[in-house]
């Protein structure tokens, strides 16, 4: 596995999605769960399954009326460290509303 070479809020997202989501995400889902546009979720998915952190399959359900669906799930590794940057993100989010400006423009 990589690490990822940028995290942007949209990978926060689509991470806590997947998370958030269990074993076998597919992409809609994510779109639903994340809030952002297929535009933005696609590539991300892209890039971390590149990088390691998730893989896909196919679904393999022929008893579902409608296309088949790509599942997304976790690998070890990349579920671990998607726990990790979403407690580091967490982290910084804390500190940041700590460390709001005064009134005088001084920091509090």
């Amino acid at each position: 596995m990589e690490p990822l070479s940028r995290v942007t809020d949209a990978t926060v997202d689509v991470l806590r999605a997947l998370r958030a989501g269990g074993r076998n995400v597919w992409g809609l889902q994510v779109i639903k769960m994340s809030g952002r546009a297929p535009g933005t979720v696609y590539p991300v998915l892209e890039r971390l399954e590149r990088a390691g952190w998730i893989t896909s399959e196919w679904e393999r359900d022929d008893a579902r009326p409608g296309p088949r669906r790509r599942l997304y799930k976790f690998t070890s590794e990349g579920a671990s460290a998607a726990v990790e940057l979403l407690a580091e993100r967490d982290a910084q989010r804390a500190t940041s509303r700590r460390v709001a400006p005064r009134t005088d423009g001084r920091l509090a």
